[in-house]
């Protein structure tokens, strides 16, 4: 065991490598990187190398590695992607209305954030958006609030993280409109 917990080398490197990928392959949705380095037996830093080592491999061939919600996952790049679904006979990615972009904006920066809310941030209701947005995935219910009728709280969901390619929130973009704490420690 002591072998494994060497950083990723050439040989060992290409073993290891080859034992993310298949662990990558079999996955189907991001893999935790503790869970990887546990695995492997490495550390952060190595885990961190051999994922580059790996998409350096995987230059030319039809895979990538997308790192997102706390983890790897191996993907079809974009023009296969279309290819396989064409096969399948599946249609694309549905389309957003711009009052699912409009409620999803308002969950993912206010969270956790009740019907209510969404709807005054948004001047409109927003009962449909938010099932949705349920059905797709991308906001659950996160609990109560508590307030008179117990209003249902939601939230983004891990789908969110992975479909938006975020790691965490703080990965969010900063919210149009508001300018950040370090933007006015300039001026």
């Amino acid at each position: 065991m002591n072998e494994c917990r060497q950083e990723p080398a050439d040989e060992q490197g290409n073993l290891l490598g080859d034992r993310l990928l298949a662990i990558l392959f079999v996955a189907g949705e991001p893999v935790p990187f503790d869970r990887l380095e546990a695995w492997l037996g490495i550390g952060r830093e190595g885990l961190a190398r051999l994922l580059d080592h790996l998409g350096t491999r995987l230059v030319g061939l039809p895979w990538r590695i997308r790192l997102a919600a706390g983890g790897a996952r191996l993907v079809l790049d974009a023009e296969h992607t279309e290819f396989v679904r064409g096969l399948q006979g599946e249609r694309g990615p549905e389309s957003f209305s711009l009052a699912l972009w409009e409620s999803l904006a308002v969950v993912a920066y206010q969270q956790p954030v009740t019907r209510l809310e969404v709807e005054q941030a948004r001047q409109v209701q927003s009962d449909y958006a938010l099932e949705a947005l349920v059905r797709r995935g991308l906001v659950e219910e996160v609990g109560r609030k508590e307030a008179p009728g117990r209003p249902i709280l939601y939230g983004t969901t891990r789908h969110f993280l992975e479909v938006f390619g975020l790691n965490d929130l703080a990965d969010l973009p900063p919210r149009p409109g508001v300018r950040s704490p370090e933007a006015e420690s300039v001026t």
